[in-house]
């Protein structure tokens, strides 16, 4: 007798996580989509003659923006819940601290050493790896991780 194939769950929380590696490669790639949409932000405002700190947050949201929907979705694969939309809210607006908080600590120095340009690189790539690690770390532990089974009773 031949059987039908398994259908897959409809249950957000019954899928399988994908593997760590899966999860690390998508969330660099979708990071390295937002990073453009946040540096190319963040360069313009500071061209239109914002600061620095106001150039940086205002580039942060709309990258922050553009990583939760691809990641969410595509790396971890989720549907989503208000608990999880609150969690990455949190998580964000600590993740916001740290990043503009690093950035408007390393600029002034950086601008004074090397230039305005080599400024921009160093201070976003300091600031954006260290809250992309933090994000990745929470977000695949915390936030959208598998519940462990229940062990039965019994």
């Amino acid at each position: 007798m031949i059987r039908p194939a398994p259908q897959p769950s409809t249950d957000p929380d019954a899928r399988a996580q994908l593997p760590l590696g899966t999860q690390l490669f998508r969330f660099v790639v979708t990071g390295g989509v937002s990073a453009v949409v946040d540096y190319g932000l963040l360069v313009l405002g500071m061209a239109l003659g914002l600061s620095h700190t106001v150039a940086k947050a205002i580039s942060w949201v709309f990258g922050t923006l553009t990583a939760y929907a691809i990641n969410s979705r595509w790396t971890f694969q989720s549907d989503g819940s208000r608990r999880k939309l609150v969690a990455v809210a949190t998580l964000y607006v600590l993740t916001f601290a740290l990043q503009v908080g690093t950035f408007a600590l390393l600029y002034p120095p950086l601008a004074d050493l090397w230039g305005v340009a080599v400024a921009q690189v160093v201070g976003f790539v300091i600031a954006q790896g260290l809250a992309t690690t933090v994000n990745f770390i929470v977000q695949r532990i915390w936030i959208f991780s598998e519940p462990k089974p229940k062990p039965s009773a019994g």
